[in-house]
């Protein structure tokens, strides 16, 4: 019987790290997609900052500029390319 109450902490500490990693699974998967997709954001601008110049677009490689690619996507790319024409 000792055991079972020497075990018991465990096994509630347990059950409550099984329940809150339940509970924030959704919302980790959520995080970690966008952390993925602002990685491949910040590639594709730093892709296009070397070539850019070739074909005469030029975008900052920061973080900002990245989580808009890895949020909004190929519209989210013509929404960037498009700031410093509207903010003229």
């Amino acid at each position: 019987m000792e055991s079972l109450v020497n075990m018991l902490p465990w096994l509630l500490g347990g059950l409550v790290v099984v329940v809150a990693m339940a509970a924030l699974q959704r919302p980790l998967r959520g995080l970690v997609r966008l952390v993925a997709r602002t990685g491949v954001g910040l590639a594709i601008l730093w892709l296009l900052s070397k070539v850019g110049g070739l074909i005469g677009v030029t975008l900052g490689v920061n973080l900002f500029n990245a989580l808009v690619l890895g949020v909004l996507g190929a519209p989210g790319f013509g929404l960037l390319l498009m700031l410093p024409w509207a903010l003229r």
